[in-house]
């Protein structure tokens, strides 16, 4: 693994296989790694100077956050995202995400706004420089910082199960906003409803932020799906 960037000399102290499972998660979410790409344990243990075992162990480790899947217990693969996949991710999504924001509206401190507005910014300043993989990072963290400042670790772990899925999900959604000003506005009335410590408000713009921007993705999922039917047909 490389040492020359500060993340690389903060993970090298993580055990060989979460170091190569990080490598493998960010090429699957920069979509380097894309839908049905076949991941070739020899292969890839050439290309990260490890052994096989390790690198199983690191595939093993994307199985649980879903972004790869076994294929008959000898192959792995990048799985695709459908229509269903997209729906029951935005749906529960929606259901996290809108709790996350009402719990951090009911008692929104100094220093907490503080953090949500520089997430904010980030939004801002990745959509300025259309930076499509800054914006992505930039939208799933102010995403994850509400469910963090909300201060109920069991919603947090219940999060992190599905986190790396709806990051895939995040690049998807924004991949269909032509805009990149667009996904600023789409935040926007959230966090701002969370500066003002109107719960309510807040929960409700973080729901109706993910079931309206799912059911995009979802319609587009599905025009895809019959575009390759009919092809085959």
């Amino acid at each position: 693994m490389s040492k020359k960037s500060p993340r690389s000399a903060q993970i090298i102290k993580l055990p060989l296989d979460r170091q190569a499972a990080g490598v493998i998660r960010d090429r699957i979410l920069s979509g380097e790694f894309g839908p049905g790409y076949r991941l070739v344990e020899t292969w890839l243990a050439e290309q990260l100077g490890l052994s096989r075992g390790t690198v199983r162990a690191a595939l093993s480790e994307l199985v649980h956050e879903g972004l790869v899947e076994q294929v008959a217990y000898t192959r792995w693969a990048v799985p695709g995202l459908s229509d269903k996949d997209a729906w029951e991710l935005y749906t529960l999504r929606s259901a996290l995400e809108g709790l996350g924001a009402r719990l951090v509206a009911e008692r929104i401190a100094p220093e907490a706004a503080r953090q949500l507005e520089r997430a904010f910014a980030a939004i801002r300043g990745a959509a300025a420089r259309n930076d499509r993989a800054s914006l992505t990072d930039s939208d799933a963290a102010l995403h994850k910082m509400i469910i963090r400042l909300s201060d109920n670790s069991r919603l947090e772990r219940q999060y992190t199960v599905i986190e790396q899925q709806i990051r895939r999900y995040i690049a998807s959604s924004n991949a269909l906003v032509v805009d990149p000003r667009g996904i600023v506005a789409q935040h926007q009335p959230i966090v701002a409803a969370i500066l003002a410590g109107r719960p309510a408000l807040a929960e409700r713009e973080a729901r109706q932020h993910n079931l309206e921007e799912g059911a995009v993705l979802v319609e587009q999922l599905r025009r895809v799906a019959k575009t390759k039917t009919k092809a085959k047909g």
